[in-house]
């Protein structure tokens, strides 16, 4: 499975348009692929471009933290990845527990999580 998700320059997940790096995830490989954040810094529609540069990418499965998603970022996703919740924290403890992350992927969310 390829996990994508949002860090920030202190390797922290982030919120889509906070993030300036979208790491790609392969469990499988265990290989990490870095690409710049379309959406970075973006006040307007930041989070939209950040999900059309992630859906280019082809994840499986996308690392949702708090205010991560908006309703548009949310729409243009919904049933081309699964969506795993966790809180922000550090990527590394993504990567380390990418296993048992996966258990918990879903195919839709509660809208509080993509709510403006």
């Amino acid at each position: 499975m390829k996990i994508a998700c949002v860090v920030d320059d202190e390797n922290m997940l982030a919120p889509l348009e906070y993030g300036n790096s979208v790491f790609l995830i392969d469990d499988e490989t265990k290989k990490i692929e870095e690409y710049e954040n379309p959406g970075f810094g973006r006040t307007h529609g930041g989070r939209e471009i950040a999900m059309a540069g992630i859906l280019s990418l082809n994840p499986d499965a996308f690392i949702v933290t708090e205010n991560s998603l908006c309703p548009g970022s949310y729409g243009m996703s919904m049933g081309k990845v699964k969506y795993i919740v966790t809180e922000e924290k550090p990527v590394s403890d993504v990567i380390k527990n990418i296993k048992e992350l996966e258990q918990t992927a879903v195919g839709e969310l509660d809208p509080l999580l993509y709510r403006e």
